[in-house]
């Protein structure tokens, strides 16, 4: 492997890993925000109470 592709893949997995945890984090705060609504409109728009716990808090 050359130098210049050793690089490449450093900078891509990086960024790979930075992406990835930024989605978690997000996911994280959207469940955090729908816990906010009450049970009939979280179950009007197809989500449930304790699935969105469990990612709030697992992710």
């Amino acid at each position: 492997m050359s130098t210049i592709s050793a690089r490449r893949g450093f900078f891509r997995s990086a960024m790979s890993a930075l992406i990835e945890a930024r989605q978690r984090e997000a996911s994280r705060y959207v469940s955090g925000v729908l816990l906010g609504f009450d049970d009939e409109t979280l179950k009007a728009h197809g989500y449930d109470r304790e699935e969105l716990k469990k990612a709030a808090i697992s992710r």
